[in-house]
């Protein structure tokens, strides 16, 4: 059996999820779209269901799927609805939704419902993606409270860059919020992962932890309590074969590594068709049987190659861990020019085992 597997450690899923609620002092949603962001999104749920205040996913599909495996907790649809049908099965199953068009606020209203929504109504405070223009917003809340259909309305918004911390662009967006929903009486959510972690003094009654669930950090730099975190996934495989080469020898498509020095080349069961990601160049970080070495040469569909040069008592059959405690997911994705979301989200075809 091919030796490519993610281990998913479930109690660091759980402390991640306690930071986020130990940090903020808030009420936390844990965010479990796009299947937990490659962890598994019922698994994932399940673990965290004795704790969670709830969870968000991207869209109705999703939280059926959760629905479906018995999770009970609120689930809030973080894209809305896409079609006013939709609100049958928001209804049905006592879904969360959000609101951030006129147009999904006009289907509620002409909604018939056995009972009435919570809704987050969500604010374009400036990241200019969804959300209600501040105009709109006042308007779009008193609708919501004469119509009759909404038991519950927290105010919503997502900042841009609260991933840089030195930027201001987060106190403006805040600045916009507090305008447009001056007046309201109403629960609010403003915190994703990087606000939670780094902006403490942004009001926020509910969270949203998302990528720091997983245990990476959202940030460039180092920070304190993004060091709190526990890597959740650990991507690993072994090694397939082993070669000497000479120096003057070049390693796989391209010859992007030509061996300076008699050099031991390890291969490894893992590739781009796995979800690691292709543009991983030579120096990348791995750990054989615990030991620091690195990728050498291009990234293939199902093999890439790594230094076993100065660890002699690597060979056939030596773990690899690609990321995870030892090789953080975010150093790798900074190697290959990404983020950590994208390489947890692309991770495909590797079995996940849960620890």
């Amino acid at each position: 059996m091919r030796p490519a597997r993610a281990l998913i450690d479930l109690e660091a899923l759980r402390h991640n999820y306690r930071l986020a609620r130990e940090v903020s002092g808030a009420k936390a949603l844990a965010v479990v779209k796009a299947d937990a962001y490659g962890h598994g999104a019922v698994h994932c749920a399940e673990a965290l269901q004795g704790e969670a205040d709830g969870f968000a996913v991207a869209c109705i599909e999703e939280a059926l799927q959760l629905r479906e495996a018995g999770i009970q907790r609120p689930i809030l649809l973080l894209e809305g609805f896409f079609e006013a049908s939709e609100l049958e099965l928001i209804d049905r199953h006592d879904l969360w939704c959000v609101v951030h068009s006129l147009w999904q606020l006009e289907a509620i209203e002409q909604a018939r419902l056995a009972r009435p929504l919570t809704v987050w109504l969500k604010l374009d405070s400036g990241m200019h993606r969804v959300g209600l223009h501040p105009e709109d917003y006042q308007a779009a809340y008193r609708r919501l409270e004469a119509s009759g259909k909404v038991a519950r309305i927290v105010l919503m918004s997502h900042f841009a860059r609260a991933d840089e911390l030195d930027c201001p662009r987060s106190e403006e967006q805040l600045a916009a919020f507090r305008l447009a929903s001056r007046g309201l009486n109403a629960e609010v959510s403003l915190r994703n992962s990087p606000a939670v972690l780094g902006w403490p003094k942004i009001p926020s009654d509910w969270v949203r932890p998302g990528i720091m669930l997983y245990g990476a950090t959202p940030f460039e730099q180092a920070h304190p309590l993004a060091n709190r975190l526990q890597p959740v996934m650990t991507l690993e495989s072994k090694i397939i074969c082993v070669r000497e080469l000479p120096a003057g020898e070049p390693v796989g498509y391209g010859a992007r590594f030509v061996s300076e020095r008699t050099t031991r080349v390890g291969v490894v069961a893992m590739g781009y068709a796995d979800g690691y990601p292709r543009h991983a160049p030579t120096g990348t970080p791995v750990a054989i049987d615990g030991q620091a070495s690195r990728i050498i040469g291009r990234v293939s569909m199902d093999m890439l190659t790594v230094d076993l040069t100065d660890l002699p008592q690597a060979g056939l059959g030596s773990r690899v861990e690609l990321w995870g405690k030892q090789v953080l997911a975010s150093d790798v994705a900074a190697c290959a020019g990404t983020i950590p979301y994208q390489i947890f989200c692309n991770l495909r075809r590797v079995p996940l085992r849960y620890v």
